[in-house]
């Protein structure tokens, strides 16, 4: 066990930075980005993200300048920063391409630029989320590879699943359990008393890396085929003609119904990761039914809310062709300002493929994000006295709670809210 760390957390996204600042308290950190502008704001003690604890993170930068890089926190996007560390996290993107297959890339791009400057007995930890079986068979080799060492001889790798939930300021990287591992007993427990550092909640070190892997790709999995069968029901029970909030309330008197809630899933989590579970399971010939029927039916809801607000409008006389709609938040999750793999834009395009003008309004959102990732504008604020034809509530956000409707709706509008979040007499269809 090393005596001494000097830990380099390659990405400062969600997941990132708060681990880097973490650890910044007990140890040297550096937060590794290739975007500049992210670690020139980082620097200067800005987080976009809003994940971050901005104390923290001036605290992690003074530490280090205080103590001319002993301690504390700094982010960089130089190679040269990172080479003595001895500890490298791996917090990088791992999503899907356009046929829903595992994207790969960022965590080969991580392993080749770690190969070229890892030393004897470094420790590279990953926290992507991956299928079982990646970090040793697709990251190990590329390590090797460029590094020219062996594993488990000269380097050594471990796997702790990220367990962060964007937006949740109760649930946090240090109350929530952690699961960890390493490709030896030995560097599985140097890499549990490390965690354990930081991690107030406790750590479960699981028996191998692929069981690591295996339980973060099961956590989301399992959530989202929960939501994909309350999404059905939403579907079912819309042709029934009854609420399915109320059919839930009402089934959730017993003592053992799940009261999940339909809506859209979205995200960087529940909405990839049950891929990366299907793509091993189908490398090893097996069709994972279950899983998949529960992406079908969640991807399916944008374009259900689309057509029920078309269909609503219809009802009431309304012309759709170049009508206005007004969409109420656009990140993935309320209260939050990641749009990573946002259902929103479907809803957008969807209603636009009908011919309606649709504009999005979120307060939470970048602009420019949303425009460099779906083409998009959105937005700045909300013109003064334009009203809609149709209003859909996308995103819970608190400011939309509060918001006036009739001061944004025609007479004879329709309103449709996703979320089931505000008052049954205001909307005229939920989910």
């Amino acid at each position: 066990m090393a005596t001494t760390y000097k830990i380099a957390v390659i990405g400062q996204g969600y997941v990132g930075l708060p681990l880097s600042l973490e650890f910044a308290d007990h140890y040297p950190v550096f937060g590794f980005d290739i975007n500049t502008q992210r670690v020139d704001q980082l620097n200067n003690g800005k987080d976009i993200t809003l994940e971050a604890d901005v104390d923290k993170l001036n605290t992690g930068l003074k530490k280090y300048r205080e103590s001319n890089g002993s301690l504390g926190y700094k982010a960089t996007s130089l190679l040269s920063d990172i080479s003595e560390a001895n500890v490298f996290i791996v917090t990088v993107p791992t999503p899907i391409d356009k046929y829903n297959a595992p994207d790969l890339n960022p965590l080969i791009s991580a392993s080749k630029m770690l190969g070229e400057i890892i030393k004897k007995g470094d420790i590279i930890i990953y926290e992507s989320t991956v299928f079982p079986g990646c970090t040793e068979e697709e990251c190990v080799p590329v390590l090797e590879k460029y590094s020219g060492l062996t594993f488990n001889e000269d380097f050594f790798v471990g796997y702790s699943p990220e367990r962060i939930n964007p937006g949740d300021k109760v649930n946090t990287l240090t109350s929530v359990k952690k699961v960890t591992s390493g490709s030896t007993e030995k560097i599985a427990e140097e890499v549990d008393q490390l965690y354990k550092k930081i991690i107030t909640a406790g750590t479960h070190k699981a028996p191998s890396i692929k069981v690591a892997e295996a339980s973060k790709a099961i956590e989301n999995a399992q959530r989202d085929v929960n939501i994909s069968f309350v999404n059905e029901l939403a579907l079912i029970f819309d042709r029934v003609g009854i609420d399915t909030n109320d059919v839930l309330e009402a089934a959730g008197t017993k003592y053992n119904f799940l009261k999940y809630k339909p809506g859209l899933v979205g995200g960087h989590c529940i909405s990839v990761d049950p891929y990366y579970l299907a793509h091993k399971a189908e490398q090893l010939g097996y069709h994972p039914d279950v899983i998949l029927s529960g992406r079908r039916v969640n991807d399916s809801i944008a374009k259900f809310v689309a057509a029920k607000v078309v269909k609503l409008l219809i009802a009431k006389g309304g012309v759709i062709k170049n009508s206005n709609a007004l969409i109420l938040g656009v990140t993935f999750k309320e209260n939050c300002p990641d749009v990573r793999n946002t259902k929103v834009v479907d809803i957008y395009r969807e209603l636009a493929d009908y011919g309606v003008n649709v504009d999005i309004y979120d307060p939470w959102a970048s602009k420019e994000e949303v425009k460099h990732e779906y083409g998009i504008n959105i937005l700045e604020s909300l013109e003064d006295g334009k009203k809609y034809d149709s209003l859909v509530i996308a995103v819970s956000h608190n400011e939309f709670l509060e918001m006036d409707l009739d001061q944004l709706k025609k007479e004879n509008a329709v309103v449709f809210d996703t979320k089931a979040c505000l008052d049954r007499n205001l909307v005229d269809a939920r989910l």
